[in-house]
Parts: C-alpha cells; structure tokens; sequence
C-alpha cells in the first residue's frame, strides 16, 4: 500500500522515536531506577532520558543537585527570578563540570514582568563565565493563579513570558533553547483565554487535572504557531543578514 508516495510497510509509517522526562524529585523511586552501564563504566537514571530538578530542590547542598550530578543523562534546572547570577554560575558549575555541549538546560519560570527584568543578568553572568547551557522558558509555572476556586493560568500570560523570553535572547544576541509547555489534545478547561475563549465560569466545566492545569488542544496550538512565527522571524534576520554580507549575531546561528 502506497500513502503519499511511501510505502506503509516501512518502519517511518509504523513507528516513531520519542523521549521522556520529568522533575527529579523523589529519590528513592529515581536511585532504584539508576543503572551502571557495562560498556562505559558511567552511571545513568534509567527512570527517563531527561530529568530536572526544581525551583526548591536546586540549592548547592542539596542530595537532588549531588543525585543528578552524578548521572550521565542531560539534566536540567529550573529557576526563577530569586535566583542569583552568582550563584547560577556556581549551579552549573556542579551540575555540568566539564562544560559539555547539550548536558544542562537551565529553565527559567519567572512570569512576564519579572523575566524582563531578571533574565538578562543571568545570561550574562553564564555568557562571562563561558559556560555552555540551553535555555528553556517554562512560562506556565511562574504564571498559576486562584480563580473561582480552581488553580489555573491565563493564556495571555503564558503568551507574554514566551514573547519575553524570545526578546530578551533577541536582545542580547543568544539563543532560546526551547519552551517548556504543560498541554494536553483533549478539550479542558484549565487555562483561561486563548482562542478557545475560556472563562472562568468554564473551569468547573471539564477541569480534568490532577495537579497542574494545561493547555487545552485548541491553545497549544495557538501557542505552537506564536512559536513558529518567531522562529520564522529569526530565520528571516539570518538571511537578510547574509545578503548584507554581515555576518548573523551569534544568538540567531541555529
């Protein structure tokens, strides 16, 4: 059977490749789960392929930060706008000693206001110290609010950290990394706003959520085509930049 011109029989029709990850938190679930490989002699946590530590489990002294230093998976950090420049740099100099490309992504969940305002001064205490991490914009924790008696986060706020996010990396001439979206496909109502016009009268409605409200599939789409147009923006600077024969600012090199 022919689709599109492939053949349906063909593994790329059949099956896909995909990662896991999530907070390190509980340590005896992740240090069960942590395995020597005989081929390298190297320690992994094989509870998932990437993992991260938290806003409260991130200080220096901390068995999280010790437990996830001494694995070999990419790691990550979350931090928000009480974290120290200095003390950023002396994080990821634990976490990541070596400097290795693609080992540590540090996730900023600060909320819009704040991550114009904080922000910068860490990218550029880790750009002087010539420390090499991604950046990740996690704008839905730094933005969770009580409305109606639900905890929920309003899509527009969600929507301004992001755009702060790819401004402040404009600005200075680095790189975003990625964003770090809680969503689900079906039809909640969790987050206020969006083109999905959800109000708060709309919470009780289908609030399906466990823990953490999400994106409905209506605004996480929304939000992947707000994400695409900036990409898209960056990639048109690049190439206006080559027919001027100037060569592109560091942060917009893909």
């Amino acid at each position: 059977m022919q689709a599109c011109g492939l053949d349906a029989s063909q593994p790329i029709m059949k099956e896909t490749e995909f990662y896991t990850s999530h907070e390190c938190l509980l340590l005896d679930y992740e240090t069960a789960l942590t395995r020597l490989d005989s081929t390298t002699g190297l320690w992994y946590d094989c509870s998932a392929h990437f993992l991260w530590c938290g806003e409260r489990t991130r200080q220096l002294d901390a068995a999280h930060v010790e437990f996830m230093r001494g694995v070999q998976n990419p790691i990550g950090v979350k931090v928000s706008d009480k974290m120290d420049p200095s003390k950023l740099v002396s994080l990821i100099a634990t976490l990541n000693p070596d400097n290795v490309p693609g080992r540590l992504a540090v996730i900023v969940r600060m909320g819009a206001a704040k991550l114009r305002e904080k922000f910068p001064g860490l990218i550029e205490a880790v750009e002087e110290a010539g420390q090499v991490v991604t950046w990740v914009c996690d704008p839905m924790h730094g933005n969770t609010e009580s409305v109606a008696g639900f905890k929920t986060r309003r899509y527009d706020n969600i929507r301004a950290e992001v755009e702060a996010f790819f401004d402040v990396h404009d600005q200075l001439g680095t790189v975003p990394g990625g964003v770090h979206l809680e969503m689900t496909g079906d039809n909640v109502t969790e987050c206020i706003g969006g083109g999905a016009n959800v109000g708060p009268a709309d919470l009780e409605s289908r609030y399906h959520t466990h823990c953490d409200p999400r994106l409905n599939a209506e605004q996480s789409l929304e939000m992947a085509f707000y994400v695409a147009s900036r990409l898209r923006q960056r990639r048109e600077r690049i190439e206006l930049e080559k027919l001027q024969g100037r060569k592109p600012a560091p942060g917009l090199l893909f």
